[in-house]
């Protein structure tokens, strides 16, 4: 986070007629003008992206006030920030100076949950964690879950195009979104989408907001699909000698045709780290960990299907879950590991580069060499199903050297993931973090047809300036 200072009287006076016009439509407890509230909002979870000092917070709770800000905004040319939980990884949340923070966390409402057309319909501000067992109640199942579902928002994980933990089978975000109502730049409301199971009416330009990150337009409400609850999963472990063996395990499992639920990878370094954090008791001795999951009528069988494919990889060693609890503990330890990796140092940057599956363990001994070019610790925890990793670099922030060592070796993995026939980020988004890298990617053509998209939403560039491009 850049250092954030005193604002000069011009600001002052400037912010003062923002608030006042602001206050014209609003209720006072939805304004937040103390600086040092203000300030909080300023950043989300990303390391090295620079953040400026909002002018006010505002914390609408209908579509009608979201539609007051974009109008005082377009009229006095001020930017504008949307936010969510701020659980992201790329400065995507990242405040500008001068700016109106759009905090739409208040915005919390499940609307309607449909077991007859599979929706739910949502404002923004639901917690993923919240919505899921919320349909769950119905004996439906909203599949994209985050590692930070608990926090994280449904207007969040619109903005960054999320993944999680069941994309290997149930795809991300973008794959549930059937309609938005979104707010534009100039305060007009847009609907987009569906409701029904099939609609090609246009262009898409629902696919269009997700993954936009805020840049386009406001989302104030979603049209959610929604799938029948699976049974309960089971999860098998399998241990490795080597990082290239589980990764050919991967391999014939997805050449197999067998669909887990789940399928991940821990790295030794990882492992070792979330040992160290809950004492949960994995193999320190192994080299790489697979988790993978079944959530079909018969887990057992498949999962014992799965472990034959993992022994003629290499595998050291396989355990399967005996019953749910077993498997919650195994994933427990799954969703510790970005935790775990950020107390090894302190502090971390956590890439999302996204290889081809035939190219992973490429990924993974390349990052390996990366982290002795540059001294660091650097653990690897992937959705190895997707080919999507994290590659996460530990490092101490008060250490200018480590820090720079830090930096570039994050660059240097980024670059090995397009030299595999990757991309840059599979589900933490562009924002600050990797607005070069995405030039480098999408090429000049792509980035003049993006700016040009841009435009269309938003002529005065007042949405979200200075990401993405």
């Amino acid at each position: 986070m850049s250092r954030i200072e005193a604002p000069r009287d011009e600001d002052i006076a400037a912010t003062g007629n923002l608030v006042d016009r602001l206050l014209g439509g609003l209720p006072a407890e939805t304004v937040l003008t103390d600086p040092d509230v203000t300030a909080s909002y300023a950043n989300d979870m990303a390391s090295f992206c620079p953040a400026g000092a909002p002018a006010v917070v505002v914390l609408p709770r209908t579509v009608e006030q979201v539609q007051h800000v974009m109008r005082v905004a377009t009229e006095l040319r001020i930017p504008v920030v949307p936010q969510g939980a701020r659980t992201g990884l790329s400065g995507a949340a990242n405040a500008s100076d001068g700016c109106i923070v759009l905090s739409l966390t208040k915005m919390d409402r499940i609307l309607e949950i449909n077991p007859v057309d599979r929706i739910a319909v949502v404002e923004p501000g639901v917690v993923n964690a919240t919505l899921s067992r919320a349909v769950g109640e119905h004996g439906l199942y909203y599949p994209p879950d985050p590692s930070s579902w608990e926090m994280c928002t449904i207007g969040g994980n619109i903005g960054t195009a999320s993944g999680g933990l069941c994309c290997v089978k149930y795809g991300v975000t973008a794959e549930y979104v059937l309609g938005l109502d979104v707010v534009l730049a100039d305060g007009r409301l847009m609907s987009t989408g569906r409701r029904t199971a099939k609609g090609v009416a246009g262009y898409d330009l629902t696919r269009l907001f997700v993954g936009s990150e805020g840049s386009l337009g406001i989302v104030v409400r979603a049209i959610l699909a929604l799938r029948p609850q699976p049974p309960e999963q089971l999860v098998l472990a399998a241990e490795f000698a080597s990082g290239a063996a589980a990764c050919d395990a991967v391999c014939r499992i997805m050449a197999g045709g067998h669909v887990p639920s789940l399928l991940e990878l821990m790295d030794r370094t990882t492992v070792k780290a979330v040992n160290d954090l809950a004492n949960m008791g994995l193999p320190e001795s192994t080299e790489a960990l697979l988790l993978a999951a079944f959530d079909t009528t018969d887990p057992a069988a498949d999962l014992a299907a799965l472990g034959a494919l993992c022994e003629a990889a290499g595998a050291t060693q396989v355990v399967p879950a005996d019953d749910a609890a077993e498997s919650e503990l195994l994933l427990q330890a799954r969703r510790l590991s970005l935790t775990a990796l950020e107390a090894v140092k302190g502090t971390t940057m956590i890439d999302d580069v996204c290889v081809p599956r035939s190219r992973l363990a490429e990924m993974l001994e390349g990052t390996e060499r990366i982290a002795e070019k540059y001294q660091l610790t650097i653990g690897v925890v992937a959705h190895a199903g997707d080919g999507n990793t994290h590659p996460t670099v530990c490092f101490d922030a008060q250490d200018p050297d480590e820090s720079r060592r830090a930096r570039e070796s994050f660059d240097e993995i980024m670059a090995l993931g397009l030299e595999l026939g990757g991309t840059i980020t599979g589900e933490h988004g562009v924002g600050v973090l990797k607005k070069e890298w995405l030039a480098r990617e999408i090429g000049p053509v792509g980035v003049e047809m993006q700016r040009a998209i841009k435009s269309a939403f938003d002529p005065l560039g007042i949405l979200n300036p200075g990401k993405l491009f």
